[in-house]
């Protein structure tokens, strides 16, 4: 099986998983990830991730929203004037 096959036949407990493992860096049985486990599972992960879910869903995203203004949420907080 190539790498490939081995993505498009992963399923969503094994992404969630190996997404967990990466984030806590070590095994559901408490073994610690070595830096090269960890790569790897990252790559499975962000390339499940390209295949199965939603651009908001992914590993990464970052959301950019929308700038509604010039200043911050509230117009009727004024700057501090340091004198």
């Amino acid at each position: 099986m190539d790498y490939q096959q081995m993505i498009e036949s992963m399923t969503a407990e094994t992404y969630a998983s190996l997404r967990r493992a990466v984030e806590l860096g070590k095994w559901p049985d408490g073994r610690k990830l070595t830096p090269e486990q960890r790569e790897h599972a990252m790559q499975a992960v962000i390339a499940w991730g390209q295949q199965h879910l939603s651009e908001q869903e992914r590993v990464g995203y970052i959301d950019k929203g929308h700038k509604a203004g010039e200043q911050c949420d509230d117009p009727a907080e004024t700057p501090l004037n340091w004198k």
